[in-house]
């Protein structure tokens, strides 16, 4: 057959028989002229992307060898779903059979009709499962990262690019984890508006640092309605990027530890109808590091009410952000090791920024 290289095919069918059309679509490609199928993942069974009131999909990943241009290759793809009876409708329709162009080797192809890699696989279980199964270390040619570490990051959702919603990216991790420095960098790379937790304007906040909870509702509003107005839906414009050095989910995590009982009550009946009016993110990235890390960090900066912080908080703090992120399905979640990114050079953070580009829709 000539060059082969190794490419990665998506199927997937929510009409009529199923399974059997998956079955039939890979005959048929492993009997096209130029092309052998070695390998196939598991059939995975998934809900419907978009449209919700249409059958669930099974999806498989076929590993093929072709000869064949990724253009032929296409054409050869789109000849496959017209001998089966595909009918092509608007988006998210359903399909007795549907064939996508994951990968072409590791080539990157932006030209009229067929981006390669699919622009969006790196928002799919699906797909990521699939390709898993047959190579999980292969790495995204644009991305630059492994397909383990992309699935990882979906948390076995699915996700859409919206441009009609704000792009926000919200950066979360234990206090003295570097969230607002690494806010910074990225906004000034990606050329986008950054949000900061108004912690030097709480006038209430370095009283309870220093032991006074009678004044933990009022610092805990006080961030509250700070974020409500930096976050709300008509403050953050649809398709634009903004980056925030926290994640409003945090509030309960803080409200939980400072507060008292009485106080938390009252707190959630105000949190709960006001949050609804706050911009979800698109993207979190998870800085984590070890606590004495982050206490180095907090003397370094030497805010005087953050001096008293003990270790115990902090193991605390960062235990309940592992579990705000286990159960996570709002957004793909980066999580990175703060120690690991370095400043001196950038190549960490520009590579970050890259990587953002592909979770926005901008």
């Amino acid at each position: 057959m000539g060059k082969a290289p190794v490419s990665y095919i998506g199927l997937g069918s929510n009409l009529g028989d199923r399974q059997a059309s998956i079955q039939k679509a890979l005959k048929l490609l492993a009997e096209a002229e130029g092309v052998s199928v070695p390998r196939i993942s598991e059939l995975i069974e998934t809900p419907p992307l978009g449209a919700a009131a249409q059958p669930e999909f099974i999806n498989a990943v076929a590993e093929i060898k072709t000869s064949l241009s990724p253009e032929d290759l296409l054409r050869a793809l789109l000849d496959i779903e017209t001998s089966l009876g595909r009918q092509r409708q608007e988006k998210w329709s359903p399909r007795i059979i549907d064939l996508d162009l994951l990968l072409f080797g590791d080539e990157v192809v932006n030209r009229p009709g067929l981006t390669v890699p699919h622009p969006q696989m790196h928002l799919r279980s699906f797909v990521l499962k699939g390709i898993c199964q047959l190579e999980p270390e292969l790495s995204h040619p644009v991305l630059k990262e492994p397909m383990s570490e992309l699935a990882g990051r979906l948390n076995g959702a699915d996700y859409v690019l919206n441009p009609d919603l704000p792009q926000l990216i919200s950066i979360a991790g234990i206090i003295g984890v570097g969230k607002t420095t690494l806010t910074r960098k990225l906004s000034n790379l990606l050329g986008c508006k950054a949000l900061f937790e108004a912690y030097d304007k709480n006038p209430f906040m370095p009283d309870v640092y220093a032991g006074n909870r009678q004044l933990a509702l009022d610092s805990q509003l006080y961030f509250l309605t700070s974020r409500i107005t930096q976050l709300n839906h008509n403050t953050l414009q649809q398709a634009q990027i903004a980056l925030s050095d926290y994640v409003f989910d945090k509030e309960l995590i803080y409200a939980k530890r400072l507060l008292s009982p009485e106080q938390l009550t009252l707190y959630e009946q105000i949190y709960s109808p006001v949050g609804t009016n706050v911009s979800t993110p698109v993207l979190v990235i998870f800085l984590t590091d070890s606590v004495e890390n982050c206490l180095q960090r907090i003397h370094r900066r030497n805010r005087p009410y953050e001096q008293k912080i003990r270790p115990q908080f902090l193991k605390a703090l960062n235990a309940d952000y592992e579990r705000l992120f286990a159960d996570w399905r709002t957004c793909p979640v980066i999580r990175i090791t703060a120690s690991k990114l370095d400043y001196t050079t950038d190549a960490h953070i520009d590579h970050l920024a890259n990587q953002i580009k592909s979770y926005v829709a901008v």
